[in-house]
């Protein structure tokens, strides 16, 4: 297939690892019923989701983030690279930022390492960041990692929002190599719309609310999303971003081997491929079993259907996303033929 658009001069980026991890702490959607008036039936009816996994005391995004790395790391058979980038909602610390806190966990002290926030876009972002480095020649090997613990900004009593979100962690390692090849990241389509930014938001803890000098109120401290208009956005900014990336690339829909994109919910995710045309089994998703987790979906979703191997050489992948800011973005990519570690299920402790 020739595209409408040619692919940026440069060596291309080129998937060569591939992981995911989830901390042990297992959350039912009966055990959320006993504090939240909920049940299992009308969570699942609405979201999809039947379980998640929550960091436990103490438990950090570098921790995740670490244990993803890592992985990826023994899946490229490698323990070396030059970038390591962080996407994440929920840094360890304002500042500072919490990629150079992994690298140097994961031995690679003097990387280049820097954080993305693009909230549940952010590994979309993360992704194009990698791929223009390493096709201007500024790196040759990156590790990627979409990581956050949702459980740190979600207030745990609020039924709207401790129904869908989990804890988790998923990563991509990718090299320098030819566009041709299988594994190679293909076109991007990336858009924001900060008109809309109080929809998603967590109001309390940056310098919009510390300058104005008032004590923020409990609510202020927690992540916020006012679903109706989110989900109205999500669906009509996830179907024309993939709309669009497709078209740079000259592919159809019919091209489409599986449609990858952040597991919001299942409503949203079915919706786009409603919208897309795309046959719903074509979606890829593991919201049953992990619910929400920001940056670290998609890599997570990558990472289950690989351990499930739904995913072959040559395989033709649509990547679409969208988080508060609000941001939208989409990737293809053809599939390689990695050794994946195992499901992040089977390997938490």
């Amino acid at each position: 297939m020739s595209g409408n658009n040619p692919r940026p001069s440069g060596p291309a980026a080129v998937v060569c690892g591939l992981a995911g991890w989830l901390p042990p702490r297992v959350v039912t959607n009966d055990e959320l019923s006993e504090r939240l008036d909920t049940d299992d039936q009308w969570i699942r009816t609405r979201t999809g989701i039947g379980r998640r996994h929550l960091a436990g005391p103490g438990q950090a995004t570098s921790d995740l983030a670490v244990e993803a790395g890592r992985r990826a790391l023994e899946s490229a058979g490698t323990g070396s690279v030059d970038t390591v980038i962080v996407t994440t909602t929920t840094p360890d610390r304002p500042c500072p930022a919490t990629a150079p806190v992994v690298a140097a966990r994961l031995g690679l002290a003097g990387a280049a390492a820097f954080d993305v926030g693009a909230v549940c876009t952010g590994f979309v972002y993360g992704l194009a960041t990698a791929a223009g480095l390493i096709a201007s020649g500024a790196a040759r090997r990156v590790l990627l990692i979409g990581a956050d613990t949702y459980s740190t900004i979600v207030d745990p009593l609020d039924r709207t929002n401790a129904i869908i979100f989990g804890d988790g962690a998923g990563a991509l390692v990718l090299r320098a190599g030819g566009p041709d090849e299988p594994g190679a990241v293909g076109h991007f389509d990336l858009g924001s719309d900060g008109a809309h930014e109080d929809l998603i938001t967590v109001a309390a803890g940056g310098s919009r609310q510390r300058s104005a000098g008032v004590t923020p109120t409990h609510a202020e401290r927690h992540f916020a999303m006012r679903g109706r208009e989110v989900y109205r956005h999500a669906v009509t900014r996830m179907a024309a971003s993939a709309r669009t990336v497709l078209d740079r690339a000259g592919w159809k829909t019919d091209d489409v081997d599986h449609f990858v994109p952040h597991q919001a919910n299942l409503r949203i995710l079915h919706s786009v491929a409603d919208d897309l045309g795309l046959p719903r089994e074509r979606c890829v998703t593991n919201l049953d079993t992990v619910g929400n987790t920001g940056a670290a979906s998609i890599p997570l979703a990558l990472a289950h259907a690989a351990a499930g191997h739904r995913l072959r050489p040559g395989d033709r992948l649509l990547l679409t996303a969208f988080g508060g800011g609000l941001t939208w973005g989409s990737c293809l990519l053809t599939w390689p033929g990695i050794t994946t570690a195992p499901s992040p299920e089977r390997i938490t402790p």
